[in-house]
Order: structure tokens, then C-alpha cells, then sequence
């Protein structure tokens, strides 16, 4: 199959692009010493210790004891499995209105009662309804720390505090927000964050949840990750993941003032040209911007993009083949036919300024010819 040409990549929230070194020495390690980790032999036992010093690598990060984390395939899987722990102790919950669509699916699944919280166009949650709630009726908060569309980052130390206060845990995907923000775990009961999202590469997730039951798995029939995850552990790609995120721990602070030097200049231009930045006035992430068009259709605009070599999203990755309109942007008070119109640019470690300056110009010339 012909491969394509490759594009000039703004779609980094859906997938970071490997960091090509790390992730090869994490398969080159694998090749030579393939041993299946769960096998007798000493040079399997030598595999599973790798696991382990990952294990170890996160428990230290975070703060999670280490039979509380799972390595999974997916940041998908991560959040079921949170959700499915969750389920064995609590069956009302309150949620944020922005979890991605496999929270969403996993609440209906697993028969949760869960009530959604409110907003507004800021994308941030109202902490008075959250106090009004948990007063009348405490229970878990399940909440969406940095948005995958708007990259609002909600007020995770403030909501923690009213959590204390009634007694509460609150459990978070984690998915953008890791590798990008500081992180206080000490305020979670339960995380969710995967390695494709940080660089790298497909194929493994991870799990955080204090005092997990030891009866709860994904998959039975095996004894991997403790009996919570059974099937051959995906060796390699839980080598990269700790790799990257060993990588990025002493990158973040540079690279986030990069990108919010890059997020500023594109707003800024694309302002001139009539767009509207969504939640411009909220905290949000350095590399993301979620921007609606002054377009009556923005399909010629995307064909426009992808013909001269551009790779953005029209929101969440899982709905961006399928062009519904954002249900985050319609909970925030959006119409259907502006979130129809809603474009996100997100950035990375690899994006360059040339990068944004190519796109801006080719976007005012596009937006020009189709006002």
C-alpha cells in the first residue's frame, strides 16, 4: 500500500508523535530478551522485574502504592477499569459534563446512577452545585482534569478541598493532563493516562486506584498485574511508556511555555479572521486551542487543510470521522450548527513556529475564499 505524504501535524491531543529513540530502545531491549514475563525461567523472571522497576517508577510519581496500579493496552481499557472498581463500591456518582465518550459508555454500562454537572462557555464545572450536592447526598466525583477538545483545566485543588470536606473521592481521566500539567495525586482516589498520548507509542494505559479491590480484573484466567489483568503483558510498550515519561518529567516546564507562546500567536492571528476562541478566558492547556469557524460549513475548509498537507481534528479523536457535533460545546451552551463548525488545534514537543506561521497563512487564504 502506498504510504501517504506526511502532514504537517496539529492534531497532537488524538496522539503524540513517538519519540523515535526512546520507544526504539524499549523494542531493541525487547527483541534481545523476548522472554515472556510471566514464564518460569530466570530470564523471564528478569522481564517481569522490568515490569515491576516501571511499576515502581510510577508509584514513585504519583504517589499510589504499587499493587493499586495496572498496566492496560489503552487509555479506553484504563477508564473502564476505574469505572468497574468504582462500580464495587459506590453506584451514584457525580460527573463532569466533558468525559470522553468511553466514560460516558462505561457509566451506562456498568449501570451507574450518575447526575452531570453544569457549565457554562468558561468549560469550567460550578463548584457551588458541587457543594450543594455532596451535602444533600456525598458521593464520588468523576471529572475530566484537562479537556481532550477545549483543553480547560478544571480547578482540581479547590474541588479537592470541598471532596475532604464531605468525605468524598474524586477519580480522573487524566489523559491530556498528564505529561503536560503538575499533577497533585495526593487529591485522587483514582486516575486514568496513557502512553500514546505523551510519545510513547500505541499499547499501553495505566490505572491508579487507592485501595483496589483485589477481586476486581479486566480479564480472568491469569495471574498478570496481580491478578487484575490477565494475558501477556505488553512488555515493550510499558518500557516506552516509562521511557518518555522519565523523558518528559524534565522537559514539561519548557516545552509548556513553548506551546503557549505557539497557542498565543494562533489565536491572536486567527482572531483577525473573525474566530472564535472557546473558553479563551479559562485556564487551558499551553497546546490546545478549539476555535469555531465564521463559516456556514467548514468541510471545504478541512478539504482546503488536507490538500495542502494539514492534520487537525474536528474534536474529540473518536468524533472526528463521524462530524457530529461536540457534545462538550453543546453542554457549554453552544448551538448545534456553531459546533458544527468548531475546529481544535493542538500542538507538541515537535511542533515548529514555521509550522503555525504555514498554517495561518494558508488558513487566511482559505477563510478569504470561502467567506
Amino acid at each position: 500500500m502506498k504510504s501517504l505524504p506526511k502532514p504537517i501535524y496539529l492534531d497532537y491531543n488524538a496522539t503524540h508523535p513517538p519519540f523515535v529513540d526512546l520507544v526504539n530502545k524499549a523494542y531493541e531491549e525487547y527483541q534481545n530478551e523476548f522472554f515472556n514475563p510471566s514464564g518460569i525461567s530466570r530470564f523471564s523472571n528478569l522481564n517481569q522485574g522490568k515490569i515491576e522497576s516501571a511499576r515502581k517508577y510510577f508509584s514513585q510519581k504519583t504517589g499510589f502504592p504499587l499493587d493499586s496500579l495496572v498496566f492496560t493496552s489503552t487509555g479506553t481499557e484504563s477508564n473502564y477499569f476505574l469505572l468497574q472498581s468504582l462500580r464495587q463500591e459506590f453506584s451514584r456518582v457525580l460527573v463532569s459534563p466533558f468525559e470522553h465518550a468511553c466514560v460516558w459508555q462505561a457509566l451506562e454500562d456498568l449501570g451507574f446512577d450518575y447526575q452531570i454537572l453544569r457549565t457554562t462557555q468558561s468549560g469550567l464545572i460550578e463548584l457551588e452545585e458541587v457543594e450543594e450536592i455532596l451535602k444533600e447526598d456525598p458521593r464520588p466525583i468523576v471529572i475530566l482534569y484537562a479537556s481532550n477538545e477545549t483543553g480547560v483545566i478544571q480547578p482540581l485543588e479547590k474541588l479537592g478541598e470541598i471532596a475532604k470536606r464531605f468525605g468524598v473521592g474524586i477519580y480522573s481521566d487524566l489523559m491530556q493532563a498528564y505529561g503536560k500539567l503538575e499533577i497533585n495525586y495526593d487529591l485522587l482516589a483514582g486516575f486514568t493516562c496513557s502512553g500514546h498520548k505523551i510519545g510513547a507509542g500505541m499499547g499501553s494505559g495505566l490505572v491508579g486506584y487507592r485501595n483496589l479491590p483485589k477481586s476486581i480484573h479486566i480479564f480472568g484466567g491469569g495471574n498478570q498485574e496481580n491478578g487484575h489483568r490477565s494475558g501477556t503483558e505488553n512488555l515493550p510498550a510499558i518500557l516506552a511508556f516509562r521511557n518518555v515519561s522519565e523523558f518528559r518529567d524534565g522537559k514539561r516546564r519548557e516545552v509548556s511555555e513553548k506551546l503557549r507562546t505557539f497557542r498565543d500567536l494562533l489565536e491572536t492571528n486567527l482572531e483577525k479572521m473573525e474566530v472564535e476562541i472557546v473558553a479563551k478566558n479559562s485556564l487551558r492547556l499551553p497546546n490546545t486551542s478549539y476555535v469555531i469557524f465564521p463559516l456556514e460549513d467548514i468541510d471545504f475548509l478541512l478539504m482546503g487543510w488536507e490538500e495542502k498537507g494539514f492534520c487537525v481534528a474536528t474534536g474529540a479523536s473518536c468524533k472526528s470521522r463521524s462530524r457530529e457535533a461536540s457534545l462538550t460545546l453543546l453542554r457549554m451552551g453552544y448551538n448545534e450548527e456553531e459546533a458544527l463548525r468548531a475546529i481544535r488545534i493542538s500542538t507538541g514537543y515537535f511542533t515548529s513556529e514555521s509550522e503555525i506561521l504555514s498554517f495561518l497563512d494558508v488558513t487566511k487564504t482559505l477563510v478569504g475564499s470561502l467567506v
